[in-house]
């Protein structure tokens, strides 16, 4: 029986990986995502002297390197870009949010915590106008005030702030869509200008547990099923949060041209969550190119469109407020940069997925030329867009469905609807986005076609790929 030699220890590559990742034995690696194909040759099971009857080639990364003419082009491209985006935020780095003095409209109020301390039933018809409004009322369409019936008179307390342990009390009306009990955290409004009784005010309810919670199982979900790329997929996405925050939102404030602050973001984003969860490998930066390539047509497209709709970006009360406390703000490049920013998450899983289905293809069979492993990978792509167009469509429409049951109210037509900014904006959205979905599929599978086919076999006397030499031992049996 003869054994085939071990392969030397190789460095990895920040591309293209080592050329055999534990190809000698025959068993997954952790994490691996299993074995691609099967060789089921009995000599080349006894070669290895496991008693394992198959051969494999891992899933987790490349099976091959990438020729050293290509980690060189593609290095070529990705570098430059990587430093640009560095230099971009450097350029651009904001350095916090603009102060301004609050207004006490909207969200722009001084906001502090609360409890609900006692709970009692009031007649609302003795409730006196000079009292504080009512939690969650609105004027009734004939233009009446409290209603009819018994309200609940709130004793609040306040938490935090200078004003912490002072009292004071919120009427509730029955029909209201917040109501409170007691021991409730709450949130309260504070206006200082105001009088005192009617400084503060119950805004909202505290739902920081709970939601502190569901984040919990959804971070427990995330390690259990996906271990440690699920916990770099957190980290990247705690990552692409900060970016988002620290950089993306202050320095738009700041004054700086939304697009451009979109695409140094989106593109530090993107560079970061793509190699943090999937490696610094060839695999890899074939996606990262295939999902600028696509982001760079989102933003052709989206600034095409939005200009040619007279979109201004400034349609309801939030960005009314936006655009009256920083009116150099540019609210249409503002509307472009969400849709950039927007499309960036389902990009990535797009590319990445077209990526890996070329490159399993690749193990598979690789024999297949450039032209057949498109073809092949094209087919899987044409599901997934399919079902990525349908899923965008549907989260636009489910997020603007009260929109939606207004204009059904009115009986307007699907012309009108359509017609209207608020809703022209959401649909130059979902089909700018998805064009640049579509687009990234036929993109990134020509390009990760055309990187894998280029490998080539090492010099004379260097080991083979694991991939070549499963086929040598197929060979020699037959």
């Amino acid at each position: 029986m003869t054994t085939s030699p071990q392969p030397p220890n190789e460095p990895t590559d920040p591309l293209g990986r080592t050329g055999h990742e534990h190809a000698s034995h025959g068993h997954a690696a952790g994490g691996a995502e299993g074995p691609s194909h099967s060789h089921g040759s009995p000599d080349h099971g006894q070669g290895h002297g496991h008693g394992h009857g198959h051969g494999h080639s891992h899933g987790h990364g490349p099976a091959a390197p990438v020729s050293k003419h290509l980690r060189k082009v593609i290095s070529a491209v990705l570098i430059p870009f990587a430093a640009a985006v560095c230099v971009g935020m450097v350029v651009l780095w904001p350095g916090g949010a603009p102060a301004h003095e609050r207004t006490g409209v909207g969200f722009d109020r001084q906001t502090q915590q609360g409890k609900v301390v006692a709970l009692s039933n009031v007649d609302c018809k003795s409730v006196n106008a000079s009292q504080v409004p009512p939690t969650g009322s609105t004027p009734a369409p004939d233009g009446r005030g409290a209603q009819a019936g018994s309200c609940k008179r709130a004793t609040v307390e306040v938490g935090t702030g200078p004003d912490k342990g002072r009292v004071f009390f919120e009427i509730v009306q029955p029909g209201a869509p917040r109501q409170l009990e007691k021991d409730q955290e709450v949130v309260v409004a504070y206006a200082p200008d105001a009088p005192r009784d009617l400084q503060y005010s119950v805004i909202d309810l505290n739902r920081k547990f709970p939601m502190a919670l569901l984040a919990a199982v959804f971070a427990i979900a995330v390690v259990v099923v996906g271990r440690m790329r699920g916990l770099f997929a957190l980290i990247a996405l705690v990552v692409s949060f900060g970016v988002l925050t620290l950089f993306i939102l202050p320095a738009i404030l700041q004054g700086s041209n939304p697009l451009v602050v979109a695409v140094v973001g989106a593109s530090a984003i993107m560079l970061i969550a793509l190699y943090m969860c999937h490696g610094l490998t060839a695999r890899t930066s074939v996606a990262v190119l295939g999902t600028l390539v696509s982001l760079l047509l989102i933003g052709l497209l989206g600034s095409l469109f939005i200009g040619w709709a007279f979109l201004s970006g400034n349609t309801d009360d939030n960005t009314g407020l936006i655009h009256g406390l920083y009116p150099n703000i540019d609210m249409s490049g503002l509307l472009l940069a969400g849709v950039i920013i927007g499309s960036l998450g389902v990009l990535d899983d797009v590319t990445v997925t077209q990526t890996s289905a070329v490159w399993e293809l690749h193990q598979a069979d690789p024999k297949m030329g450039p032209r057949a492993l498109y073809r092949a990978a094209i087919r899987i792509g044409r599901d997934h867009i399919a079902s990525v167009v349908n899923t965008l469509v549907l989260a636009y429409a489910g997020a603007a469905l009260p929109l939606l049951l207004l204009f059904s109210i009115a009986n307007s037509s699907m012309g009108t609807v359509a017609n209207s900014e608020l809703v022209a904006e959401e649909i130059v959205r979902t089909l700018v986005g998805s064009i640049g979905l579509v687009a990234s599929v036929p993109v990134t599978t020509a390009l990760a076609a055309l990187v894998v086919s280029a490998d080539r076999p090492g010099p004379a006397g260097a080991p083979a790929p694991a991939p070549a030499r499963g086929g040598r031992g197929r060979r020699r049996k037959r």
